[in-house]
């Protein structure tokens, strides 16, 4: 027998936290940072499926409306408006095709990369959706109010084509900031 003694492990009951594993450096300590969870709005999320799915009816609507009209392709602005909005709709589209395979497959999306990829398209397309809502609402009021010329136009057309376009790029800018943030606080 040797004469050193073994020491006793008395199991405690300690609570683990998100951090504490990262925290060995520390000596021990937990870090402060806390993993971010499910935030509502995030890819990957129903709220986020619910965001994407606006955008896209908003920017569906405005494209139908512009489009419907005879004369919208004689103003630069209109014909800007749908084509931004039409990039617009195929954008977030695609994203809330992606948001209900992560939904079905519980898969999360969030990838530095990935979310660094949205985080981009959705800041270029909310751009270009308010470059061209503020085109078209500078075109539209000065076909209304300072021409008078609303009875050859469609005026009402181009206002609620210009409105949906504004509200599209107020749906835009919630996932753009979300993501935005999540970027910058890891």
């Amino acid at each position: 027998m040797s004469s050193r003694s073994h020491p006793a492990v008395y199991p405690l009951d300690i609570e683990v936290t998100e951090g504490a594993a990262d925290g060995a450096e520390n000596g021990g300590l937990p870090d402060d940072r806390v993993r971010m969870k499910d935030v509502q709005g995030m890819p990957g999320t129903t709220s986020g499926l619910a965001l994407r799915l606006i955008q896209f009816a908003f920017a569906a609507v405005s494209v139908a409306v512009m489009a419907t009209t005879s004369d919208f392709p004689s103003v630069t602005a209109f014909r800007y408006l749908v084509a931004a909005l039409s990039l617009q709709c195929l954008w977030s589209l695609s994203l809330a095709i992606l948001d209900i395979y992560a939904l079905l497959v519980k898969r999360c999306l969030r990838n530095p990369r990935v979310v660094s990829f949205f985080t981009i398209g959705d800041g270029t397309t909310s751009t270009l959706t308010f470059a061209a809502a503020c085109a078209s609402a500078g075109i539209t009021v000065l076909i209304s109010n300072d021409f008078n010329n609303c009875r050859e136009n469609h005026c009402t057309r181009f206002q609620t084509s210009t409105a949906m376009a504004f509200v599209t790029w107020f749906a835009v800018l919630p996932s753009f900031f979300l993501n935005f943030w999540f970027m910058a606080s890891r």
